[in-house]
């Protein structure tokens, strides 16, 4: 989906490989649109979020599993990264703190919060991957 040999798609690679948060569009039952900030990792070919199990967007997606992700812009409305696909809850993945990139990505934050991450993969325990349709970077 991403062409490295365009500098573009190479920069939307490397900012989902670093990028701490991304937005995570779903929607509810009464068609509202609704964003929520989310850790994530990127693999080249799909993303892997951890969610509280009773979180509205766990709702939302067993409704409609069509999302949108994205990445902030850089200030000046460029440097977008736009990310259509399709989420499932995937409870055979291991949790937060058994996947090495997650952890090393996201462990500080972890324990900014005041989490360890033990603690914290059993509190955001629902596995959640999105695997891209379409993207697009600007």
């Amino acid at each position: 989906m991403l062409d490295p040999s365009k500098p573009a798609h190479a920069r939307a690679d490397q900012r989902l490989r670093s990028e701490q948060i991304a937005w995570l569009t779903t929607v509810r039952a009464d068609g509202q649109a609704q964003a929520s900030p989310v850790w994530f990792l990127w693999d080249g070919e799909t993303f892997l979020l951890y969610s509280q199990p009773d979180a509205q967007k766990v709702r939302n997606l067993a409704a409609n599993p069509k999302v949108s992700l994205h990445l902030g812009d850089d200030g000046s409305g460029g440097d977008v990264v736009s990310v259509e696909g399709t989420a499932t809850v995937e409870p055979g993945t291991p949790r937060a703190d058994r996947v090495d990139g997650y952890l090393a990505k996201y462990q500080a934050a972890i324990e900014a919060l005041g989490y360890e991450p033990g603690p914290f993969a059993r509190t955001y325990s629902l596995a959640i991957r999105v695997r891209p349709t379409r993207m697009r970077v600007w």
